[in-house]
């Protein structure tokens, strides 16, 4: 973690909970991370539950975020969600291109980047996720993968939005396996994303950006994680869904 760098928490709830169980986890968490400054704390409910979280979490030091959008303004999409939608209902952030969209729903590098520039355009803060699967690493393609997603994501995004957006690195081998990257690995490839921002950017942009870590984070392993100089946050999945778990992250030492 450096500490220019404001790290930030970021909880996806994935397809779990219902409104009345969200409402009721966002207000176990709030009074256990009320005293956490310096940090961004964000919760990724359900579509469904976005209503009752944000107006749990009002007035407190937790941002609300959805798990995916639309790409175009509305129309004849059955099923998806607008950012104007996402706003109405006082989210702030926005995940893009999980891994899991990307394996099970088709999610492509040109998809993920429309959504990316359509939530800057409605003024939502994307997390952009980007991974290499197990088969990729151990076939060498770590740098390629990598390097292809986040140019592919980023692609026509002026360096003027840039420090809106977060990246959020899960390797995909380590989401929900209870496999962990170690913090050397993991860090290893939050430097070659700051590299590569670099390359396409400035090095002003990429020491300036935010790059979370995403895979099987828990209390017990979140320090080492953040003690690592290109680490700055975490998405976390399952951990987020129990409150006590979830504020021991946030107020990692």
């Amino acid at each position: 973690m450096n500490p220019k760098r404001r790290p930030i928490l970021a909880g996806n709830w994935k397809m779990n909970m219902t409104a009345a169980q969200a409402r009721d986890l966002a207000g176990k968490l709030v009074p256990l991370v009320s005293g956490v400054t310096g940090r961004d704390i964000v919760l990724g409910p359900p579509f469904t539950a976005l209503a009752a979280v944000a107006e749990t979490i009002k007035g407190t030091n937790v941002s609300l975020s959805a798990q995916d959008l639309h790409w175009e303004d509305k129309g004849a999409f059955t099923g998806e969600i607008s950012a104007e939608m996402l706003l109405d209902l006082g989210c702030r952030y926005v995940i893009i291109g999980h891994s899991e969209r990307r394996q099970y729903f088709g999610e492509t590098d040109e998809t993920v980047n429309k959504k990316v520039r359509q939530a800057l355009k409605k003024g939502l803060l994307p997390i952009l996720c980007v991974g290499e699967t197990l088969a990729e690493r151990e076939a060498g393609k770590l740098n390629e993968i990598i390097s292809r997603q986040v140019t592919g994501g980023l692609k026509d995004i002026p360096t003027s939005d840039m420090q809106k957006i977060v990246i959020a690195y899960e390797p995909v081998w380590a989401i929900g396996t209870g496999k962990t990257a170690t913090p050397e690995q993991a860090n290893e490839v939050h430097a070659l994303i700051r590299r590569k921002i670099k390359a396409l950017y400035s090095a002003d942009i990429a020491e300036g950006l935010r790059i979370q870590y995403g895979g099987s984070v828990t209390p017990e392993n979140v320090s080492t994680l953040m003690a690592m100089p290109d680490i700055d946050g975490a998405l976390v999945g399952g951990a987020s869904l129990k409150p006590e778990s979830f504020a021991a992250l946030v107020n990692f030492k």
